[in-house]
C-alpha cells in the first residue's frame, strides 16, 4: 500500500464526472488499498478516487456508527468500500458543518439527507445495499458528489470561521465524553 497525493480544488480533474468501474482486478484492489492508507493518514471520513487523480466511481467512507472490537483495528472495521455507488433513497434532512480533504482549511454549513440508502459493488464486483444515517449519510453523499464532479463548496449555505469550527469540535468531544 502507498499513500497517494490528494488533489486540491484548483485541479480541474475534480470537476469531471467519473467513469463506471467494469474491471474488478488487481489494479482496482491496489487503488482501494492506497485510498484506505491515504484516508487514514489524512484523518478524514471519506475519500473518492478523483481526489487521488483517478476518474473512476470508487469511494471509501468511514461509518462512525459501526461498533469496533478494538482501538487498533477501529479504522479498518469502520471503512466501507463503495464501487459504482447509486443512491436508491434518501430521507429527512440535516444541516451541519462539512469540510473536504481537497479543500483544506475550509468548512461550511451544508444540508444533506438524514439517511441514505445506496446500492454499490464491493472490490470483487458483488452488489450490496448499504444504509447510512447522520454523519455517515453526509459522508456517502459528499463522496458521491465527488464522483459526479461536484465539490461541497457548491452547496455551502454559509462558511464557518476557524473559531466556529473549533467550538463545534469541542462540543462534539464533550458530547462523546457524556455518552455512556
Amino acid at each position: 500500500m502507498a499513500t497517494r497525493t490528494i488533489l486540491t480544488d484548483e485541479d480541474k480533474g475534480l470537476s469531471k464526472k467519473s467513469r463506471e468501474v467494469t474491471d474488478f482486478n488487481k489494479r482496482l484492489h491496489i487503488l482501494l488499498d492506497d485510498m484506505r492508507e491515504t484516508l487514514i493518514e489524512a484523518d478524514g471520513l471519506g475519500i473518492a478516487a478523483p481526489q487521488v487523480g483517478v476518474l473512476r466511481r470508487v469511494a471509501l467512507i468511514v461509518d462512525t456508527n459501526i461498533e469496533v472490537t478494538s482501538d487498533e483495528t477501529a479504522m479498518d472495521e469502520m471503512m466501507v468500500e463503495l464501487i459504482n455507488p447509486e443512491i436508491l433513497s434518501i430521507d429527512g434532512e440535516q444541516s451541519g458543518s462539512e469540510g473536504c480533504l481537497s479543500v483544506p482549511g475550509v468548512n461550511g454549513i451544508v444540508t444533506r439527507p438524514m439517511s441514505v440508502k445506496i446500492k454499490a459493488q464491493d472490490r470483487e464486483g458483488n452488489f450490496f445495499e448499504y444504509e447510512g444515517n447522520e454523519l455517515t449519510a453526509r459522508a456517502i453523499c459528499h463522496e458521491i458528489d465527488h464522483l459526479n464532479g461536484e465539490l461541497f463548496t457548491a452547496k455551502v449555505e454559509r462558511y464557518l470561521t476557524d473559531e466556529e469550527v473549533e467550538e463545534m469540535r469541542q462540543e462534539r468531544e464533550e458530547a462523546k465524553r457524556k455518552k455512556p
